[in-house]
């Protein structure tokens, strides 16, 4: 299947300039689509179906180096290729600066010399995702790390406080997970740390977020959720894990619970950390409570 590249500029001209460029590649071959206002341009590059965009620095009324910020803030990742009927060092500095990752000028361009940038773009945007990816993620699981839940946590914190959203988090702890690298040894213990993470983070939506907390602790970030819906996905998983046994070999499967604390913001909490707190002591609730269960703050 062809990679799709979006063009976001109010010339038809250039759009059909573009498609002519795109005819003389020599390498890889793109489906183009054409955005013809800021609006519309924007809305399309935010759906994040395309591999790379061209954007024209003028757009009626508003700027391209207007819609690559609000982009980059809305989290569009998107490699853009800034396109200028200017030659201002100034417009080049100000759109690399806004998150482009090269430019070209309209009166310069060959189709050469846009396959040549298109080429730079995407290579470029797989390289920094895979640096993202080993920033954010923990290796072992895929989940997001500790680093990046604290600092999703702290802007949650803030969008509650801004807009009066309630958020909810859960923390899961394998239960008697040491028994598991003591008797099968730490590859095993891997394993199902592995298995694990996918049946917790199974059932989220794609709003949700799901990170390693620590060791055989993971926390689940509910965006705009309340403790009783946060209660009841907690629940469910605590029966997802318990389901269905652990494959850790032939004929060799392990029976692996975990026990859930749940706590709400802002009813539970007044800040990030008093929500981990309070969702730490309603998961010491649920061990105490004898384990594969559930427990939210609000009814301690």
């Amino acid at each position: 299947m062809k990679r799709r590249i979006l063009l976001i500029d109010d010339d038809r001209l250039q759009f059909r300039l573009t498609q002519a460029h795109f005819k003389n590649f020599r390498g890889e071959t793109f489906d183009l689509e054409w955005a013809e206002t800021f609006e519309e341009g924007l809305a399309q590059l935010l759906e994040g179906r395309y591999a790379a965009c061209l954007l024209d620095y003028q757009l009626g009324e508003r700027n391209g180096l207007e819609l690559i910020r609000q982009a980059v803030a809305d989290g569009s990742r998107t490699p853009i290729i800034f396109l200028t009927a200017e030659s201002s060092e100034r417009i080049d500095i100000d759109a690399m600066n806004a998150g482009a990752l090269d430019y070209l000028v309209k009166g310069e361009i060959s189709s050469h010399s846009m396959e040549r940038s298109l080429r730079y773009a995407l290579k470029l945007a797989e390289t920094l995702e895979a640096l993202r990816q080993l920033a954010t993620r923990d290796q072992l699981t895929g989940m997001l790390n500790r680093r990046e839940f604290d600092r999703i946590l702290a802007e949650e914190e803030e969008r509650s406080r801004r807009f009066g959203h309630p958020f909810s988090l859960i923390l899961v702890d394998i239960d008697h997970f040491k028994s598991v690298n003591d008797t099968h040894g730490h590859p095993i213990g891997d394993l199902v740390l592995q298995a694990v993470a996918h049946r917790v983070a199974g059932g989220l939506r794609a709003v949700d977020r799901a990170a390693r907390f620590g060791g055989e602790e993971f926390a689940l970030i509910l965006m705009q959720t309340d403790r009783k819906a946060a209660h009841e996905m907690a629940q469910r998983v605590c029966a997802a894990v318990a389901k269905e046994a652990i494959s850790i070999g032939p004929d060799k499967a392990l029976k692996i619970t975990v026990s859930a604390g749940v706590a709400e913001m802002p009813t539970n909490s007044s800040s990030g950390a008093d929500l981990v707190a309070a969702a730490d002591k309603a998961l010491y609730a649920a061990k105490a409570g004898g384990r594969n269960r559930a427990v939210a703050f609000s009814d301690l």
